[in-house]
């Protein structure tokens, strides 16, 4: 059974991430050639004054220095 665990930054629409889903879904099912039912994906969303990449925050204004 694949388990598909991702993680996201907060800011996309519903209607994208379900369709993000399913699309990874429908990957994962097709080239591990594993029954669609058995494929398991979770997304959580992360709030982007949460997640950093060095010390620069995704909720730091662009062109910010920090």
């Amino acid at each position: 059974m694949p388990l598909i665990h991702v993680t996201l930054v907060e800011g996309r629409d519903d209607a994208r991430v379900e369709a993000f889903i399913r699309e990874v879904a429908r990957t994962a099912a097709r080239t591990l050639d594993a029954p669609l039912s058995s494929v398991r994906v979770w997304v959580d969303e992360v709030p982007a004054a949460r997640f950093a990449v060095g010390d620069r925050l995704k909720s730091d204004p662009p062109g910010d220095g920090a």
